[in-house]
């Protein structure tokens, strides 16, 4: 009895872990953190960096993490979440209003949220010149909040009141000195002039004052540095993304004492835009922008299988040992006994890649098994089965209302699973990788991205992307015998249970012709 009521608060241990960071106090995602290789070294440079991820792969946890080591360090961090300025599902993405007016408004709203935290800062905290600091921020202010009137003018003279000149003369007759002659004149003349503008009053940003401004706040800060962590990038409308990458680079990004860090989704971010004159408009990524990071490569699991189990065993270990210690006595005292005790031989090796290297995706399937397995240590088919239900309850309702994402989907698997009898595929990067339902389906990670730029032998200047169905896909179908995957060979009687993740140009290639005819 012991034994059960042990694993089962093991098993719960996994069901409570967080879902969200955004949802969790700081301390916890500091203690429950887990870094990838050496993405925290990289993420905590004072590079300006872009850092991409899929949703789910950690992005906010990392921003958040990084704050809290810069608070202990003593500098300045201002996080904003991009999504909670403004109004991105109205004015923003109103396209009855042209991108300029939008595109001004975002900059505006932007730098309110960055002045916000900063007047917290000044007011709150303990910063070298609080004067300086303040000053600063009013120049801050006024920069962004400038407004001109655009419209008609219209000139008005109306007569009214009264202004008297007179004039007289007179004269007597020599012949009688009694006789005069006088005559008057009086002149009334009034004026009024009045000048009246008639038009709506535009706000506009000008660069040189705000950079100006920008480098006064820095110089009050000093010696501490300030970090600025924008997350939920590609949370704005794409077309006025450039617009405030552009703001970044000619406001932001040459002050000194000043660090940029931006979490954006890769296939859905346009941080330039070609310009007039051979200039561009936004961030040149890896020019101004001295690098970008993403997170989906770090934990494929085709590519490191051993340091993958690795981040994960850590990752569970991290959040469920904080409830452990206040549930039973002697928990697991260190990963490798906690995956062990919780799950069976191989259970855990399939749930990392069921994950397909996304920890919210992790998350959700260990949750899922647990209450499966319930009293019991999680098994294999624990693991498929809730790794089925999380693609029916998540991933496969985000593309519910998209036709053409569900049509590429279907074709794929009848392709790709049932004539290939595999779950990987490549695509030639120019003519099919980035085809927009290919991106769609990349984001509501029901295609995972398992290698970039292979080369084809025959055709050295042809590169292809490797990709893979979702795991939950595949065993979906696996678990319903479906005629797809009933005859594969060998792989049924496979312990993985699903077909190696591998690439062979001459069988793999698909081409994305066929959906047109």
């Amino acid at each position: 009895m012991m034994a059960l009521a042990r694993q089962k608060h093991l098993n719960q241990a996994l069901m409570r872990i967080p879902r969200r960071a955004e949802s969790t106090d700081r301390h916890t995602l500091a203690t429950t953190y887990v870094a990838a290789g050496s993405f925290a070294a990289m993420l905590n440079s004072a590079d300006h960096q872009i850092l991409y991820g899929r949703r789910g792969t950690g992005k906010t946890h990392a921003l958040l993490y990084l704050c809290n080591l810069i608070e202990e360090t003593g500098d300045v961090v201002v996080y904003v979440d991009l999504r909670t300025i403004g109004s991105a599902g109205g004015l923003y993405g109103d396209s009855s209003v042209s991108s300029a007016m939008r595109g001004t408004h975002l900059l505006v709203d932007a730098l309110e949220a960055i002045h916000e935290k900063l007047l917290a800062v000044a007011i709150e905290g303990d910063v070298a010149d609080q004067d300086g600091l303040l000053n600063a921020l009013d120049a801050l202010a006024e920069a962004a909040t400038e407004v001109e009137v655009v419209g008609q003018v219209e000139s008005e003279i109306k007569l009214a009141g009264s202004s008297e000149s007179s004039r007289s003369t007179e004269a007597t007759l020599s012949t009688s000195p009694a006789a005069k002659i006088s005559s008057a004149r009086r002149r009334t003349v009034a004026a009024e002039s009045r000048l009246r503008r008639t038009g709506v009053e535009h706000r506009h940003v000008v660069f040189g004052p705000l950079s100006r401004a920008l480098r006064r706040i820095a110089a009050s800060l000093a010696p501490a540095r300030l970090w600025l962590l924008l997350d939920e990038w590609s949370s704005i409308p794409l077309d006025l993304q450039p617009l405030l990458a552009d703001l970044l680079r000619r406001s932001v990004l040459p002050v000194p004492g000043v660090t940029v860090k931006i979490a954006a989704i890769e296939r859905r971010s346009q941080f330039s835009r070609p310009a007039t004159g051979g200039d561009y408009l936004g961030i040149e990524v890896g020019s101004d922008a001295a690098s970008a990071v993403s997170l989906d490569d770090f934990m494929i699991f085709d590519h490191a299988r051993n340091r993958a189990q690795e981040f994960f065993a850590q990752l569970f270990y991290n959040h469920a040992s904080m409830r452990l210690a206040m549930m039973i006595q002697d928990p697991p005292p260190d990963p490798d006994s906690f995956i062990a005790e919780v799950f069976r031989r191989a259970a855990f090796t399939e749930l990392v890649r069921a994950a397909e290297g996304v920890p919210r995706d992790a998350i959700n399937i260990a949750a899922l098994a647990a209450q499966h397995a319930f009293g019991e240590s999680i098994g294999l088919a624990d693991v498929r089965r809730a790794a089925k239900d999380w693609f029916l309850r998540d991933k496969q309702t985000a593309i519910s209302a998209n036709a053409p994402a569900r049509r590429t989907l279907r074709y794929l698997v009848d392709e790709v699973v049932g004539r290939r009898h595999s779950r990987t595929f490549v695509l030639d990067q120019q003519t099919g990788a980035h085809l927009q339902t290919i991106e769609e389906l990349y984001d509501a990670r029901l295609l995972h991205l398992l290698r970039r730029g292979i080369a084809d032998r025959q055709h050295p200047g042809r590169l292809y992307d490797g990709f893979a169905i979702d795991y939950g896909c595949y065993v979906a179908l696996l678990l319903e015998g479906d005629r797809r995957v009933r005859n594969r060979g060998d792989w049924l009687n496979s312990p993985k249970g699903v077909p190696p993740d591998g690439f062979n140009l001459s069988t793999a290639a698909i081409d994305l012709t066929a959906l047109d005819r």
